[in-house]
């Protein structure tokens, strides 16, 4: 058996466990604070909590810190993310404070500290057969492609690097991609797409022409 698949297995998912429950019980302070503050500025529920795919496509609940408001328009409709995330949001984000309650996630098994980001549902019906092969690995908190552009990336590019990164993880790799993920923090680039809030959502991909 290679190493490849060794390290993928057993040895990938203790090292989740040790991470995932070291960082909880490290920033539990940093956690609660941050509890606080999202329920007193943005209000509640604390925890966003949304469906997304994970290992083999199976879906799982996963946590965030919430970074937007409920403000409406006149018509009880949700009012543009732009208009909805606040500095205080943009703040979790840039700093990726927001990712922090992915850690029960990896806990759980759901998700690893390492691995493709976990997209929406709805852009399952969208892929490629390629693009598909990202579901091999369990997604991660931070992946390679969140240290090679982040949102910034187009969409094919991510996906190429999400399947390189399944065919290639190892020990080392996962180590310089969590040592690059610091650095990706610290500046804050990347975060959100060149002239969106956030990101473009993903459209699926152009049909070719004759």
């Amino acid at each position: 058996m290679s190493r490849l698949k060794i390290y993928r297995g057993a040895p990938k998912r203790l090292l989740d466990l040790t991470a995932s429950a070291a960082g909880l019980v490290v920033l539990s302070p940093v956690i609660a604070v941050i509890a606080i503050l999202v329920r007193s500025r943005l209000g509640s529920p604390v925890i966003f909590r949304q469906t997304r795919p994970g290992l083999h496509d199976q879906p799982f609940e996963l946590m965030k810190f919430r970074t937007m408001t409920d403000e409406t328009d006149a018509n009880g409709s949700l009012l543009p993310d732009q208009d909805r995330l606040g500095p205080f949001g943009q703040f979790l984000r840039n700093t990726s404070l927001d990712e922090l309650p992915e850690l029960l996630n990896v806990l759980r098994g759901e998700m690893s500290i390492v691995g493709p980001r976990p997209l929406l549902m709805s852009y399952l019906p969208l892929y490629s057969s390629a693009q598909r092969r990202r579901s091999r690995c369990r997604p991660g908190i931070t992946g390679f492609a969140q240290v090679n552009g982040r949102n910034n990336s187009p969409w094919p590019e991510r996906f190429e690097m999400d399947n390189w990164y399944c065919d290639n993880v190892t020990l080392r790799l996962d180590l310089k991609i969590l040592w690059a993920t610091v650095g990706a923090v610290v500046s804050g680039s990347d975060v959100s797409q060149d002239g969106q809030a956030t990101v473009e959502p993903f459209a699926g991909n152009p049909v070719s022409g004759d």
